[in-house]
């Protein structure tokens, strides 16, 4: 069964950097894709960024490219997201997803809330 555990979430004023990590195990990492999702208050669990097993590509929401960056190490079963520019908007529960094919999301992290203050 495969565990999905986010960190690295917090309080910070707007315009700062944050790096959230996410830490897989229960089956073979590098043969799953990875994403980030995020829920804001009131609003609808919002893809923002995935990586396939392979890194060749990552891709981004418009919302959120330029200012954040995923990016997996497969030595360490994780995976990350640099937050870079954050505005209050980007105020969020971001929650890790893996998936083993292309399609659906499998696996669901419990997710790491990031507040931005103006």
């Amino acid at each position: 069964q495969v565990q999905l555990v986010e960190s690295g979430g917090g309080l910070v004023q707007a315009g700062d950097s944050l790096r959230l990590s996410c830490t897989f195990s229960g089956r073979t990492f590098s043969s799953y894709g990875m994403g980030w999702f995020r829920q804001g208050p009131g609003k609808e669990r919002e893809w923002i960024a995935s990586i396939p097993w392979n890194s060749r590509l990552s891709y981004h929401a418009d919302s959120v490219k330029g200012r954040f960056t995923i990016s997996r190490d497969n030595a360490k079963n994780t995976v990350y997201l640099q937050m870079n520019s954050l505005k209050p908007g980007d105020t969020a529960a971001y929650y890790c997803a893996a998936r083993f094919t292309s399609g659906s999301w499998d696996y669901w992290g419990r997710g790491t809330q990031v507040t931005v203050s103006s």
